[in-house]
């Protein structure tokens, strides 16, 4: 079951700092456990949102590599 409930940031933090230290370190980890699961949740859409190389670029980078490797071993 669960209740909804418009409180203000003002009051969330003084029923904050009346909870015992034991309530206070699971809602911190709780907390926590949020803000990894939305950084990780962001990290993966940016990368799968993130551009990708024509098949034109593709080639130029390996024609690139392939005269730097040239030049290296010279």
């Amino acid at each position: 079951m669960q209740a909804h409930a418009d409180i203000e940031f003002n009051q969330l933090l003084k029923i904050i700092k009346t909870l015992p230290s034991g309530k206070l370190r699971r809602l911190k980890s709780e907390i926590e456990k949020e803000v990894t699961k939305a950084k990780t949740v962001d990290l993966k859409s940016l990368l799968l949102k993130g551009p990708t190389a024509t098949k034109k670029q593709l080639d130029t980078i390996a024609k690139n590599r392939k005269a730097i490797n040239q030049w290296r071993t010279k």
